[in-house]
């Protein structure tokens, strides 16, 4: 396969995909900084500090923890750890962008257009996995990229194109 160079990187690199495991509840060794809602409620602002300050805060509730953490740290994360494995090609005078190993594949006239409709179609996607898709046996997996995706700006997920899973 032939390799594009464009604003936005040459589009041949492999890196391999990172998966993200998830657990139900953590385990009865991990450390909860609030056992409770109503504490972490009543400590919302110190929580929101904490997480200004780089730390991930625990709030258990019905014997399931979940995690505040500040959004950029997350995003920056996932984007290192999400691997977008874009391909371009060209096919009759129009540019191909497709994300190899997943059901994501877009045209546009120029490099740019194919890019921005990959970016488009993966925003349909996240809201389409929230709504209905997050159960489906072939889709529960991409919870990682629905997240990068929800995070990002439109920019930031161009960037991702380029030097995401790095």
């Amino acid at each position: 396969m032939s390799a594009y160079t464009h604003k936005y990187g040459t589009y041949s690199l492999y890196v391999p995909y990172i998966k993200l495991f998830r657990r139900a509840a953590m385990s009865q060794a991990a450390v909860v900084d609030y056992p409770s809602y109503s504490s972490a409620r009543a400590h919302f602002k110190d929580v929101l500090d904490a997480t200004e300050r780089g730390r991930s805060i625990t709030v258990s509730r019905d014997g399931r923890v979940s995690v505040v953490v500040q959004v950029e740290r997350l995003r920056g994360f996932l984007f290192r750890a999400v691997a977008p494995r874009v391909e371009l090609t060209q096919e009759d005078g129009r540019t191909i962008a497709l994300m190899s190993g997943r059901a994501f594949v877009s045209e546009g006239a120029t490099v740019d257009d194919a890019l921005a409709d990959l970016r488009d179609s993966l925003r349909e996607y996240a809201e389409d996995w929230e709504i209905r898709l997050q159960q489906a046996p072939n889709h529960r997996d991409n919870w990682a990229l629905v997240q990068l995706v929800k995070l990002s700006s439109d920019e930031e997920l161009l960037e991702w194109f380029e030097h995401g899973g790095e």
